[in-house]
């Protein structure tokens, strides 16, 4: 019965989610309180259907109900219960049904914290979310729907990718989600916006949680795969600008480029319709990650789906929405002038800019993208686009990027002197040069790596340089400097630590591309091989058995300079249900780099096995540098939830005094 109720619960939520786009939309447009006011028990409504839908497949999967069909296409009864749970997102009907809670958990949300947002603004917001919910819903129902039965039921399911069974998917999948469909909420705020043909401080105020909550979680997602590719694939790197790789970095950053610029147009009433274009290009994006992902145009690890039929009503409801929402906005935008003005050289100036180089980027990716697969849509023809494209063509729009980053929080608003700004970033200037010299000396080669370590360390030092100005650090007794930071907004630490983790991820990026060696052979126990001052030793070589798969296990001795400093056990497991291998890669992790050996298929004529062995020099600063960027943006977030509610504490305060003053006034 689980799976039957499931299906009637993403019914009712269809229905909710219809109530909320229609009866809330028109109550704005009438004022009408009574209608407007639907939209909460509707989004209420909405969030305990979807809810009850995934809680009945998380239950099919974890009883091993094969008479559902996507269990018996997911799962087995061997699967460690983990992977069980897992496996509830690791296809493509259930991670809909994970979709549309994510975007039920959003609208909840903005019911239960908005309660400081205009009535009709919130009202039109929730409803656009209802629409969003709507389609997807929709889709799931017609052409997705993960509770359909199977009669005769089979004995066993065909289990789950092999791939996918790791930890990292515990958590990825859902991280990106959250980033992905947490852009819908700035997309709804921008089309509210522009239905009412009003976007001012106050909007920009209540968007900028909302991104920066997407960009934490779509940040995490993005690592957190990158991550696990680095350490599942086994070919040794952490990013292949992979079409789907891409598919939510592009998302990204455009999400990067709304939060600098709704930060220009909430402090200077500036860039407004600038903003809501990015609003809406952002969320646009992830729609077409989602397109991408699930229909079939690409062959990836990553995608879900192959069936035209669900591309092309993905694809129909991505033309709807994004070409509705820009005909909206070439129709509204001319209404919306900005009062605040700048020069070029200021702070608004300089985060345009940057705004710009990020737009370019993301531009560059989406047709190194794209045009593989349109050109074959065209006439068939295959091409490949690759790193080397990215590389010469995205990488030099970030160097010009970074150098902003730390000298726009020098500027002044409105106005800035350059030379000023110059005076005071000296230190991270002479850690420019410094880098770019010590790095030149010690590796010698290209130049363009040194001068890409030299930048992120300009970086890095301006963050901190910008931090210590706030707190006048060694200008004043440091018991005033500690009183200063005691006081200083959560959310300018926040944002010193988001840009010191994107100097430390880059960096880590960088020496990892630029200065990474690898040794290819084929071994047996008793061999060595050598790279560079290490020396690895196959010690042994046998099969052990798992859960649910049988795995050929290495052990590899790792010295340096004649003594052993690891024991390290790379593996390649085996699928039997699937028939599917997997590589396990050993990485012993220190603080400036990883070793890294990946085992390989064994070799007939010499009875060895392959073995790939990698030194990645800073490799580990970018996981560090992403956890960085993460706190940043959530300490920044805390500080924004304060924020958004002020405005409604000061006029009940406001409210407060005048009575307080009668009442005096009384007395006396």
């Amino acid at each position: 019965m689980s799976a039957e109720l499931g299906h009637y619960a993403l019914i009712l939520a269809l229905v909710m989610a219809v109530v909320q786009t229609t009866l809330p939309m028109v109550g704005a447009a009438r004022r009408d309180a009574l209608w407007m006011g639907l939209a909460t028990p509707a989004v209420i409504g909405q969030f305990v259907f979807v809810s009850m839908a995934f809680a009945c497949l998380m239950h099919a999967y974890v009883v091993s109900d094969f008479s559902v069909m996507n269990v018996a296409a997911n799962s087995h009864s061997d699967k460690p219960l983990l992977y069980k749970f897992t496996a509830v997102w690791g296809n493509h009907e259930g991670s809909m049904v994970l979709w549309v809670w994510i975007l039920a958990v959003y609208g909840l949300a903005v019911a239960a914290f908005g309660g400081n947002l205009p009535p009709t603004l919130k009202a039109r917001v929730l409803a656009i979310q209802g629409f969003i919910g709507a389609g997807f819903l929709l889709f799931s129902l017609g052409t997705s729907d993960p509770f359909i039965r199977l009669d005769p039921a089979p004995i066993n399911g065909n289990d789950l990718n092999p791939l996918l069974q790791d930890p990292g998917l515990a958590f990825h999948p859902p991280l990106l989600y959250f980033g992905y469909v947490g852009m819908s909420m700035p997309f709804a705020f921008a089309i509210a916006a522009l239905i009412e043909g009003r976007v001012d401080p106050a909007w920009a105020r209540w968007v900028r949680p909302w991104t920066l909550l997407a960009w934490c979680t779509l940040t995490a997602g993005i690592v957190l795969g990158s991550w696990w590719a680095y350490y599942e694939l086994g070919w040794g790197g952490f990013w292949f600008w992979d079409p789907v790789e891409n598919a939510s970095f592009m998302p990204w950053l455009m999400g990067t480029a709304l939060l600098h610029s709704a930060l220009v147009a909430e402090k200077r009433d500036a860039l407004k319709s600038w903003t809501v274009l990015l609003a809406i290009l952002a969320f646009s994006l992830s729609l077409l990650g989602t397109f991408l992902v699930r229909s079939g145009v690409l062959t990836s690890v990553h995608s879900f789906a192959s069936d035209p039929a669900r591309g092309a009503y993905i694809l129909g409801f991505l033309v709807f929405v994004i070409g509705g929402s820009l005909a909206l906005y070439a129709w509204r935008a001319p209404a919306l002038k900005a009062t605040g003005t700048f020069k070029p050289i200021s702070r608004e100036g300089a985060l345009l800019l940057n705004n710009l180089l990020l737009v370019v980027g993301c531009a560059t990716v989406f047709v190194g993208t794209l045009y593989p697969i349109v050109l074959d849509a065209i006439d068939g023809s295959k091409v490949s686009v690759g790193p080397p494209f990215f590389d010469k063509t995205f990488v030099p729009l970030m160097a010009p990027a970074l150098l902003l980053t730390a000298m726009a929080p020098f500027m002044a608003w409105k106005r800035a002197d350059l030379g000023g700004v110059l005076q005071r970033i000296w230190l991270a200037a002479l850690a420019l040069a410094g880098a770019i010299a010590l790095i030149y000396a010690t590796h010698g080669g290209p130049i363009g790596p040194a001068i890409g370590i030299g930048i992120t360390a300009w970086l890095f030092v301006g963050a901190i340089v910008e931090f210590a100005d706030r707190l006048r650090l060694f200008r004043v007794p440091l018991a005033e400097s500690m009183k200063r930071l005691a006081g200083l907004p959560r959310s300018a630490i926040g944002t010193t630590l988001a840009h010191a983790g994107v100097a430390v991820l880059a960096a880590g990026c960088i020496a990892g591309s630029a200065w990474r060696t690898e040794t290819i052979g084929v071994m047996k126990p008793g061999d060595q091989a050598t790279l560079g001052d290490y020396t690895v030793t196959m010690a042994t070589i046998g099969e052990e058995p798992g859960p649910n798969y049988s795995a050929v296990v290495a052990e590899m001795r790792l010295m340096k300079d004649g003594e052993l400093i690891d024991v390290m056990y790379p593996s390649k497991r085996f699928y039997p249900v699937q028939g599917q291998q997997t590589t396990e890669a050993a990485i012993r992790t220190s603080f400036m780099s990883d070793f890294y050996i990946s085992l390989g298929d064994p070799d007939e004529a010499s009875g060895g096995h392959g073995v790939r062995l990698y030194h990645n020099p800073l490799v580990p600063w970018i996981w560090i540098g992403a956890v960085v960027m993460v706190l940043g943006g959530l300490l920044s977030l805390s500080d924004r939830r304060l924020r958004v509610g002020a405005p409604a504490r000061a006029r009940a305060r406001r409210a407060e005094r005048p009575a307080e003053a009668g009442a005096g006034s009384k007395a006396s």
